[in-house]
């Protein structure tokens, strides 16, 4: 291998972009990695996604800002590859790009009434309420009594979650300011989650599906007859994985509870999928359909609709239905799944065989799965096909290499991108406002606060 440290891009800097960077960094030979992202904040969804009342998960930024400080860490923040740089310059400036930029998209439910007002993607409203510069001025309207929540994930518990936390839990969050007002005004006293199969095929965890029974003003409500599980489901208890079984076991104990004085409730409602979306300018109801499982070729179980519809009375809906990647101009891309195509991290043409120098770890590799720690195995196996491909020779010296004449190309196409010490003062000064008032930070949430604060 040559003396000269090999030069890697990856492109996003949450946290598949910062554990394939720190396993770049630590590598035997010399490496030095540049770090792009869109957003003049890193940490992707650890700032962006994760529940503000998760401050345990919020902690793995801690490791995040040690792989920063590693010799050979670069950060180029408000810098969108596709349209600052394109893929062709990345590649003739670094002997490899990886890409890391996640699933940014909500999947559509493809349903009338899907885009009336009050109809919201849950990437939405949880970037809403995370503070994400792009979704400040969303504003939804939260003076309704009801809101339907599609899906049974983690996103969908989460955004059921939030509607109904009293002030107190709350406070002591870095859940944006705006949103903390909005909610302290919210007019929301019934959260429903629906979901299209049954508790046993329910893809929240245990640990999220508890939190619902520990709410200071809400219950948690479910219907026994919608606990009980289907006969095929029930034919597959024994044999399924343990988290499977204990979120079968906490749903039917909530549906042994009795209602309590609290004021809001969570309702959990299994074998429905929604049909359409009705009112007159805006939401207000949703139309679900009744399903029955039904045994597919492979074994498993797949929602099927009957001809039972029920109607209920909502003035928002928020779709949890998962997230999709999307393409890079130049990069392969995998419009079916989402994601790039792959082998090992290493992304792969039209026909299969390997596009030398273009990599992809997280999201975009493997869909929207798993939870952050994911990444983390993940990320390795992508930088470890990197550091092999750049042993073995296999790719190609870049036409420019050299460190500033990467400086030079975005100093002439996005003058205002911001380094990794510039976050550093955003981060400084959030913490500070959060320091008198018991929380981590206050956060900045607009382009313009974010940018000007150096």
């Amino acid at each position: 291998m040559s003396d000269r440290p090999h030069r890697i891009a990856v492109v996003g800097a949450g946290p598949a972009g910062f554990y394939a960077t720190g396993h770049l960094l630590d590598a035997d030979v010399p490496v030095e990695v540049d770090l792009y992202d869109r957003l003049p904040t890193p940490w992707g969804l650890v700032r962006g996604g994760v529940a503000p009342d998760h401050p345990k998960i919020k902690a793995v930024s801690k490791v995040f800002e040690r792989i920063a400080e590693k010799p050979g860490f670069r950060m180029f923040g408000n810098v969108e590859v596709g349209r600052d740089v394109t893929h062709e310059d990345l590649m003739r400036h670094y002997d490899a790009v990886v890409y890391a930029y996640g699933a940014q998209a909500d999947r559509r439910m493809g349903i009338p009434g899907e885009d009336l007002p009050g109809s919201i993607p849950a990437t939405a409203f949880v970037a809403w309420y995370n503070g994400h510069p792009d979704f400040r001025d969303l504003a939804p309207d939260l003076s309704v009594e009801r809101a339907v929540v599609i899906g049974n994930g983690n996103v969908a518990v989460d955004v059921a979650r939030m509607l109904v936390l009293a002030p107190e839990e709350l406070a002591p969050t870095d859940t944006a300011d705006h949103a903390i007002a909005a909610f302290a005004g919210s007019g929301v006293r019934d959260v429903v989650i629906a979901g299209r199969r049954g508790p046993l095929q329910a893809a929240y965890t245990n640990p999220e599906l508890l939190e619902l029974g520990e709410l200071q003003i809400a219950d948690v409500v479910v219907d026994p007859a919608e606990a009980a599980l289907d006969p095929l489901s029930a034919a597959d208890l024994p044999a399924a994985a343990q988290p499977d079984r204990r979120n079968v076991e906490t749903v039917l104990e909530y549906a042994q509870r009795t209602r309590t004085a609290r004021p809001r409730s969570v309702t959990l409602r299994y074998l429905v999928s929604p049909v359409e979306i009705r009112g007159d300018g805006r939401v207000e109801e949703i139309v679900l359909v009744r399903n029955r499982l039904e045994r597919t070729d492979d074994g498993t179980l797949r929602a099927e609709a009957t001809d039972e519809t029920e109607t209920i009375p909502c003035g928002l809906v928020l779709r949890s239905v998962g997230y999709r990647g999307l393409p890079v101009e130049g990069v392969p891309f995998d419009e079916r799944r989402c994601t790039i195509p792959h082998a090992d991290g290493r992304a792969l043409d039209a026909d299969g065989r390997p596009v030398p120098g273009v990599y992809c770890t997280g999201w975009i590799k493997r869909g929207p799965s798993g939870v952050i720690g994911t990444n983390k195995k993940d990320a390795v196996e992508t930088a470890d096909a990197v550091l092999a491909d750049l042993a073995a020779g296999l790719l190609p010296a870049p036409a420019e290499s050299a460190a500033d004449a990467v400086e030079a190309l975005i100093a002439d196409r996005r003058p205002d991108a911001i380094g990794y010490g510039h976050w550093r003062a955003v981060d400084a000064h959030e913490r500070a406002l959060g320091e008198p008032h018991g929380r981590p930070r206050v956060k900045l949430c607009s382009w313009e606060d974010l940018l000007a604060k150096r």
